[in-house]
């Protein structure tokens, strides 16, 4: 079953592991070109943001500066937009694509979008399990003990479940970008095609977090039923 450290059931995540590859080079490759080609209004990601929190009523969400390669992200709990340097300060079409939807979560904040509260919720519950439920399988695996290995699965399900609700949560927040860069008219046509672009790549990432996490937790299942088996 086990060989010299080579568990079997890995092939099940092996696919899952290709696409979050083939994802992330997508959204390197896709915001690369796209950083580099200027938007015709000159502006940079945080004026964009701040323009459109403007004409939706939200001047009083916050926009910081954050350090890291888009590390860009909404915080609910302070209603702070961090947009970091490259987005923050380029006036490109990938920034503003970026910014734009970052802004779409702080738009869901304020219209009580359901997906994102319930996310929110979630986040204390997942960072917990997410380094407890490995080590309650792996102690309940070696030890032969049904009730760990449960209870690892149990909380490994919780970081699953988080990374399924994320994705409406994020296809959202993209559609709200591309509809309200369109309807504030804050980029061309042509713009638009790029950011559309940018955020696509950008999802395809969350997917394939959530089909890793999904055959992770049937790996688990899996071995759980090996292991009592023997």
């Amino acid at each position: 079953m086990f060989f010299w450290g080579w568990d079997p059931t890995y092939i099940i995540v092996l696919p899952a592991l290709l696409l979050a590859i083939w994802a992330q080079l997508r959204v390197q490759s896709a915001y690369g070109r796209y950083s580099q080609v200027p938007i015709a209004s000159g502006m940079t990601g945080a004026q964009v943001a701040a323009e459109i929190l403007r004409r939706n009523g939200l001047s009083a969400v916050e926009i910081e500066r954050t350090e890291g390669m888009l590390s860009d992200h909404y915080d609910p709990r302070t209603r702070v937009l961090r947009l970091s340097p490259g987005v923050y300060d380029g006036a490109s079409v990938a920034s503003a694509g970026v910014a734009a939807h970052e802004t779409g979560h702080a738009l869901q904040d304020a219209q009580h979008y359901g997906p994102l509260a319930l996310r929110s919720a979630m986040v204390p519950v997942t960072q917990f399990g997410s380094w407890l439920a490995w080590p309650l399988f792996l102690l309940g695996f070696f030890f032969h003990s049904g009730l760990m290995m449960q209870l690892g699965i149990l909380v490994f399900s919780a970081a699953v479940a988080f990374t399924v609700v994320t994705l409406p949560v994020e296809f959202n927040a993209s559609s709200r970008a591309l509809r309200l860069l369109q309807a504030e008219g804050l980029v061309t046509p042509d713009e638009l095609a790029g950011v559309r672009s940018v955020l696509g790549a950008a999802a395809l990432t969350y997917v394939a977090a959530a089909a890793t996490a999904i055959l992770e937790l049937v790996r688990l299942l899996l071995l759980y039923n090996m292991r009592r088996e023997e």
